[in-house]
C-alpha cells in the first residue's frame, strides 16, 4: 500500500486578507516559513520515500526544507499547481462580489458549473491532480510520499480519489490548513482511505485507525 501525505504550503503574505491566490506566485509569510521548518522536522523522521511539490514559490519554499531534512530529491510538477481563479486572482471575496456580482454568485453556488471568467475548469484541475498522484503511486506502490500543494487542488483531488461529487469540495473539506497532514492510503483491491485530515504536526505521530468519514 502507498501513503500519500497531501500538505498545503505554509501561510502566505495574502493569508490574513484571504485573497484568491490561485496561479499567482506569492511568497510565504514569516509564519509560513516557520510552518515549513516544522514540516521539515516532521519529514526528517517520517520515513518518506519520495517528495513532490508544485512549481509555485509558496509550495517550493515549503517543500525545500523538507527535502533538505530528509535527504530526498524534490520533484516539481506543474500539475500540482493551484487552480487558476481568473478575474478573482488577488481579490478578496468581498471585492470579487463588488466587481463581478453575478459571476461571483454563480461561482459560489456551483464552482464546477460556473468557474470565474478566465478561471480554470475545476474538473480539469481535479483530473490533472489525480493523474500525477496516480503516477506517483505507480512509481512507489508501497511508498510514503509527501506532496506539497494547494488548498483548492487538494480538496478537489480528495473528492476525486474518494469518489465524492466535485461540487461538494467546499462542504466536504471546508479548508485545508497550512502545513497540516492529510493522509490518503492507496491499497490494491480496496477503496482509497482517508486516514488523516487537517492533523496538526504535533499530533501526527499518534496512531491513525480507520478512515475518517467525510462529513460536510
Amino acid at each position: 500500500m502507498a501513503d500519500l501525505f497531501l500538505v498545503r504550503h505554509g501561510e502566505t503574505v495574502w493569508h490574513l486578507e484571504n485573497r484568491y491566490a490561485g496561479s499567482t506566485d506569492i511568497d510565504l509569510s514569516h509564519q509560513g516559513r516557520t510552518q515549513a521548518q516544522a514540516l521539515a522536522r516532521w519529514a526528517r523522521s517520517a520515513n518518506l520515500d519520495a517528495m513532490w511539490c508544485s512549481e509555485l514559490r509558496r509550495s517550493l519554499d515549503t517543500a525545500a526544507p523538507c527535502a533538505k531534512a530528509s535527504g530526498l530529491e524534490l520533484k516539481i510538477d506543474a500539475r500540482l499547481n493551484e487552480v487558476g481563479f481568473g478575474v478573482g486572482e488577488g481579490l478578496t471575496l468581498d471585492e470579487l462580489e463588488e466587481r463581478f456580482p453575478q459571476k461571483a454568485a454563480a461561482f459560489q453556488a456551483d464552482p464546477v458549473a460556473h468557474p470565474l471568467p478566465g478561471g480554470e475548469d475545476l474538473r480539469a484541475a481535479a483530473q490533472r491532480a489525480v493523474a500525477v498522484l496516480g503516477e506517483i503511486v505507480h512509481e512507489f506502490p508501497r511508498g510514503r510520499i509527501l506532496v506539497v500543494s494547494h488548498n483548492s487542488l487538494i480538496r478537489l483531488a480528495l473528492c476525486q480519489i474518494l469518489n465524492l461529487p466535485l461540487t461538494e469540495y467546499r462542504n466536504r473539506f471546508e479548508s485545508v490548513r497550512n502545513c497540516h497532514l492529510n493522509q490518503v492510503q492507496i491499497t490494491p483491491g480496496a477503496p482509497p482511505a482517508l486516514l488523516q485530515f487537517n492533523t496538526p504536526l504535533r499530533k501526527s505521530q499518534a496512531p491513525t485507525g480507520e478512515a475518517e468519514e467525510c462529513l460536510g
